[in-house]
């Protein structure tokens, strides 16, 4: 069994992007089995696919911060909690700001969005970058995830895009 991910379009602005659901289930679901980290196999979490206005105000409210962001995650549980709750939390996914980033860092929108996703996902478990050590290993599993995927090294320096 595995967790239920479930995808909301709550901003018309995807509707260019038909595969989104499906990417993100993919990308949410390869992160949580790339963690190493325990979770609940019958857990739920959600990606939302929203805008930079919602994002803007969701980043206002939690985090002081009234400004768009790319992603956004809310997780339910915290520490050992992760490994037994029903609910690992939300991913919240701006769709101007990942376009924008995408095509100023020259890559696709859909491995931009699949980085995001991932990256998000990683937050649900418990994984964060408020400290150099924790941003290596984080981003050491996004690499690992994203490689899985076949989605080049987003932290690579001039490496294939």
């Amino acid at each position: 069994m595995s967790p239920t991910v479930d995808v909301v379009r709550e901003s018309p602005l995807w509707a260019g992007q038909a595969d989104a659901e499906e990417v993100a289930r993919r990308a949410a679901l390869a992160a949580l089995a790339g963690t190493g980290r325990p979770y609940n196999e019958k857990a739920e979490l959600a990606v939302i696919l929203s805008d930079d206005a919602r994002v803007q105000q969701l980043n206002d409210l939690w985090r002081g911060k009234d400004q768009p962001t790319n992603v956004l995650s809310f997780p339910a549980a915290e520490g050992e909690e992760i490994a037994t709750a029903d609910l690992l939390g939300d991913v919240v996914i701006a769709y101007e700001t990942v376009a924008r980033e995408a095509e100023n860092e020259g890559k696709s929108f859909q491995a931009h969005f699949t980085h995001l996703v991932v990256h998000g996902t990683l937050h649900l478990v418990g994984f964060d970058h408020m400290d150099d050590g924790e941003a290596e290993e984080m981003e050491a599993a996004e690499r690992a995830v994203l490689s899985g995927l076949g989605v080049a090294d987003p932290y690579a320096e001039n490496g294939p895009r």
